[in-house]
């Protein structure tokens, strides 16, 4: 349940404003409960700025890995920072150990914390990597994300597209690493 607070009543204020605008009536039934289903959902689809990039790749384990290491088809869902509609799609997710892993569902939870936050493609691709590469400082990382945005298929140029970011950082900038990985993903 969404804690009721000043700045939760504020929040609800303005979208009750925002829906006035379109000329909708806040009193009509359908329409009375929005203003705070709107606010609780924007807390839970942003809830990535309560989460802790180095808390979440904290549990690690020593272990004699000197193979890549590749989580692919991790969803998500984000928000574009410029228009507050939804982007969505996969990121692939892979590092070369040093000493050290980290569990498998880190590296979902780590793309996650990144994405529930209002975001650009491009930045959320270089924040997952510069924090596997920071909190577990393996040989390299490798990040690719394909995505789709809404604010691009329902406004605007109103077409479907796929997006497709990377970020390689330390071996996976060698050819043959970049190779590898890139035919993994």
């Amino acid at each position: 349940m969404l804690e009721k607070n000043h700045a939760t009543d504020s929040a609800e204020a303005a979208v009750k404003e925002l829906i006035k605008l379109i000329g909708e009536d806040t009193n009509r039934e359908g329409l009375k409960r929005t203003p705070h289903r709107v606010v609780k959902s924007l807390l839970e689809l942003t809830s990535g700025y309560n989460l802790d990039p180095k808390s979440i790749l904290s549990t690690t384990f020593t272990e004699k890995c000197n193979e890549m290491v590749v989580v692919r088809n991790i969803q998500f869902w984000s928000l574009c920072e410029h228009h507050m509609l939804p982007f969505h799609g996969t990121a692939t997710v892979g590092y070369l150990p040093k000493d050290r892993i980290v569990g498998l569902s880190k590296i979902g939870r780590l793309v996650h914390c990144f994405a529930r936050r209002l975001q650009v493609q491009e930045r959320m691709t270089e924040e997952i990597a510069n924090a596997l590469q920071e909190n577990l400082s393996p040989y390299g990382v490798g990040v690719i994300v394909r995505a789709t945005h809404t604010c691009m298929e329902m406004r605007g140029v109103k077409t479907a597209a796929e997006m497709m970011t990377s970020c390689l950082l330390g071996q996976f900038r060698e050819p043959a690493t970049r190779s590898e990985f890139l035919a993994l993903r």
